[in-house]
């Protein structure tokens, strides 16, 4: 199995590029992300390689990096995931940020990515909760509160006061870290107006 490609950039498809091993071609498919931070034609690039073997083909798939690949390979194991699914994906969201929306279960996000609709969405989010956490690219901390507040299991001062930024425009984590700042800042007694005044200055800066 290829597990790590590196030679010279050919050319270019839609979701696809030829990269130049030894005089030899590969096409490898990749997300948009990942194309777009490849180099140009004639230059060198090296690719973390998932290859897939099937009765009728062999398809290589190429990434940014390991952690990217991880992350593909996580997605293919959730049901009605694919390789076009799972690439899609990765092309929306970076590692950090799929497993942000994941642990904090924003499905919107998720379903941004082509192909999936809110029940695939669904099943990321509840297949690879578990695993989310260790890639997420947020405070783990940040994430519980958020994650919390969006499954309506804590309640009081710190849910209201997320819950109020969030309806002013702020996403959820952003709402999260700034109240969890403000909690911090203004004590345990705090009041969910004065969480949200601090929340907005945390904000500002």
């Amino acid at each position: 199995m290829i597990g790590k490609l590196k030679g010279v950039v050919d050319s270019f498809g839609d979701d696809w590029m030829i990269l130049d091993v030894n005089g030899v071609g590969y096409q490898v498919y990749c997300s948009s992300r990942t194309l777009q931070r490849l180099p140009k034609a004639g230059e060198a690039a090296t690719l973390s390689i998932e290859t897939m073997v099937r009765e009728d083909l062999i398809r290589l798939y190429g990434f940014s990096n390991d952690i990217e690949r991880e992350w593909f390979r996580l997605l293919m194991t959730v049901q009605g995931v694919g390789a076009k699914v799972a690439l899609g994906v990765l092309s929306v969201l970076d590692p950090g940020q799929l497993a942000t929306a994941i642990a904090m279960r924003d499905l919107t996000a998720i379903a941004r990515a082509p192909g999936v609709g809110k029940r695939v969405a669904e099943r990321i989010a509840t297949e690879l909760k578990d695993k989310a956490p260790a890639f997420a690219d947020a405070d783990p901390s940040v994430i519980r509160v958020a994650a919390d507040v969006a499954e309506a299991r804590v309640s009081g001062p710190v849910a209201e006061a997320v819950s109020a930024l969030v309806n002013l425009g702020y996403a959820q984590l952003q709402a999260a870290a700034a109240v969890q700042a403000a909690a911090k800042a203004a004590g345990s007694e705090a009041t969910t107006t004065q969480l949200i005044r601090q929340g907005l200055k945390e904000l500002a800066r």
